[in-house]
């Protein structure tokens, strides 16, 4: 007798820090609650599942009731709970030492809530580099859910995958289950009666586990998703199917921990760096991702789809960095933040904060709105104003140099008990940073409104109308392919900064600064500049020399800003112009200066399509150029 396919069927149940209250009470009423109340109405048991930290945290206030009927599952068998990092941080971009806090935070909150001892871990985004091979199982994880693509693109073939495997990095071996791309896109998106022939598929091949872990939200959470998955029955249908197969001895729902005892061991595997097929391509700069979309185009969908298309790869997680200065910022304030509470003796509440301002979502884009949406950002800039203003505390006004962001050019850090400031000689002097620790927001978290490859992907598109069938709820690929624009959006010119200099030709009628058309006579955002620095402990100055200007910005201890101008007249009668990008309230005074502002505004897609965002505000002050000087303070207005 053919044994039966073992099912191990896992759910990954996750808000962002800093997500609305309204759509966390809105996924536990029509995603997480009636999902579960399904699968047990279905005996569709036992399963696997991970609940992230700032979803625990909100359910701990909002939903206790919810994680009383998880609990009671988990005690019945019927429900195996996952590691994971508490905050939902991807694992490869932390400190070692941070690795493990999450991890450990994870596993103290479930032995505390309902009294397990949880030994799997789900890999958020599924980022994987080799050495969490070493540090996974330093934090307790015997398993790991990886997607197959990771197996493929060393170079396994794909028949191969149906199990789980071993890897091993300093000494420590760790299994890892390869989540299977197919049933990905089948559940919840295909009739129940596709996975069915799947699963035949498998068991006729000899295959030992069908292995599935995907976003819960796709139940009900996704656009069409809760009309289709509950309105139109395919959750009755879907539990229907699994019992079917189960009582026909075709199927095995187990939990991993059980598939990992159970099935036979596919044997060593080292795999490169790599994240889910999508991501890859997100990763991408604009340039490259249309490369490779041409490219997949010309070999069309059979070689894509073959073992060939493992092949073909975009870029690794770590590139969002690259292509979004923005997260790169977060991401390394994270960094010295963290390492700066390690040396301090970690303060519980600078921890803390420091552990949520990990949270992933905010550094990243790709078919949902990511570092696109502003109170994701500020909700990470939020945490690591607390955490820096703990830190802080009792020291006097000061200033380091040092490469923040650590891509080669030095920055002034000027901090104290009141504020944090980042200045780039690099960029004309621009600030980068403006963090008031009691409002717990940066002034300068804008965005810069830039060129992605899916404005041109939706400009060629003509026809948007293809997609899902008639029979099937829209996958992430069918969203993509329904954005179609008539025209591509306005860009910037620069990086937006607080502070940026560029000389407008006289007649301009209160232009966007940036120069997104091209019309600036000069500009200095992005040239680099010698620097001096002065402080005396309740001041501290910069003074910043360029060809024909020199901006000197003095910090008082109180945050307030004052940026002195010396600069050269141009021969005609162009205008000298100052530009701040602000993602708050600012009074500003610049004597005989004319004013205007404009938004900041993007385009960029979600899971509903492409969303206007306004990211900020452009507050422009402007002077005859023939003045040669002026002076523009800024105070914050909490």
């Amino acid at each position: 007798m053919t044994p039966p396919v073992l099912f191990a069927f896992g759910l990954h149940l996750h808000q962002p820090v800093g997500n609305f209250g309204s759509v966390f009470e809105q996924h536990l009423d029509q995603v997480y609650r009636p999902l579960i109340e399904a699968l047990d109405r279905g005996g569709a048991w036992p399963v696997t599942l991970h609940l992230s930290g700032p979803l625990l945290d909100w359910l701990e206030s909002h939903g206790a009731g919810y994680l009383d009927l998880l609990g009671g599952h988990v005690a019945a068998g019927r429900i195996e709970l996952l590691l994971a990092g508490y905050d939902e941080p991807i694992l490869a971009v932390l400190s070692r030492d941070d690795r493990l806090e999450q991890v450990g935070r994870m596993r103290e909150a479930l032995r505390r809530r309902v009294g397990v001892e949880a030994t799997g871990l789900w890999l958020t985004e599924r980022v994987w580099e080799p050495d969490l091979a070493e540090d996974l199982p330093r934090a307790g994880g015997e398993y790991e859910l990886v997607d197959d693509r990771h197996f493929l693109v060393a170079g396994f073939e794909r028949d191969q995958l149906h199990r789980p495997f071993l890897t091993e990095s300093g000494g420590r071996s760790v299994a890892l289950f390869p989540i299977d791309e197919r049933l990905r896109y089948l559940v919840p998106f295909q009739p129940p009666t596709e996975l069915a022939a799947y699963f035949r598929r498998l068991r006729e091949a000899g295959s030992p586990v069908a292995i599935l872990a995907d976003d819960g939200e796709k139940f009900g959470g996704w656009p069409g998703t809760l009309e289709w998955v509950y309105q139109k029955g395919w959750m009755t249908e879907f539990t229907d199917t699994l019992a079917a197969l189960r009582d026909a001895g075709e199927i095995r729902l187990v939990t991993f921990a059980e598939a990992l005892r159970t099935a036979p061991m596919g044997g060593l595997a080292y795999l490169p760096s790599a994240s889910y097929r999508e991501m890859e391509g997100w990763a991408l700069p604009p340039a490259a991702a249309l490369r490779l979309t041409d490219l997949e185009t010309s070999l069309g969908r059979d070689r894509t789809e073959g073992p060939e298309g493992a092949l073909l790869r975009g870029s690794h997680w770590r590139n969002f960095f690259v292509k979004y200065p923005e997260s790169n910022r977060m991401h390394k304030k994270m960094l010295a933040l963290s390492a700066l509470s390690r040396d301090r003796g970690d303060p519980p509440a600078a921890r803390r904060a420091i552990g949520r301002a990990q949270c992933n979502d905010a550094y990243w884009h790709g078919v949902f709105g990511g570092l696109y949406l502003p109170h994701l950002r500020d909700a990470i800039w939020r945490e690591l104003a607390r955490a820096e203003g703990v830190l802080r505390a009792g020291e006097r006004l000061t200033h380091e140099v040092v490469d923040l962001d650590r891509d080669g050019q030095a920055e002034i850090w000027v901090h104290g008990p009141v504020f944090s400031a980042l200045v780039s000689p690099a960029r004309g002097g621009a600030i980068e940073e403006w963090t008031l620790f009691a409002a717990e927001r940066n002034w300068a978290d804008t965005l810069t409104r830039r060129r992605e490859a899916y404005h041109e992907e939706a400009l060629r598109r003509v026809d948007a109308s293809h997609g899902a069938a008639a029979d099937a709820a829209p996958s992430i690929h069918d969203l993509e392919n329904r954005l179609t624009l008539d025209e591509l959006p306005q860009f910037d010119a620069a990086p937006r900064a607080i502070l940026q200099e560029w000389l407008l030709p006289p007649g301009a009628d209160k232009p966007e600064a940036n120069d997104a058309d091209g019309t600036a006579l000069r500009s200095w955002a992005t040239t680099p500049a010698r620097s001096l620095v002065e402080s005396d402990g309740d001041q501290v100055t910069i003074t910043v020399r360029m060809d024909g200007l020199e901006k000197s910005i003095r910090f008082d201890h109180d945050g307030t800003i004052v940026a002195a101008y010396r600069w050269v007249p141009p021969q005609s009668e162009a205008r000298f112009v100052v530009e701040l990008s602000l993602a708050g309230r600012v009074d500003i005074s610049a004597p005989g200066a004319e004013r205007w502002r404009y938004p900041i505004d993007t385009v960029a897609k979600s899971e509903k399509g492409f969303d206007r965002t306004v990211q900020g505000v452009a507050e422009v002050v402007s002077w005859p150029g023939s003045a040669g000087q002026a002076t523009v303070t800024i105070r914050p207005i909490p």
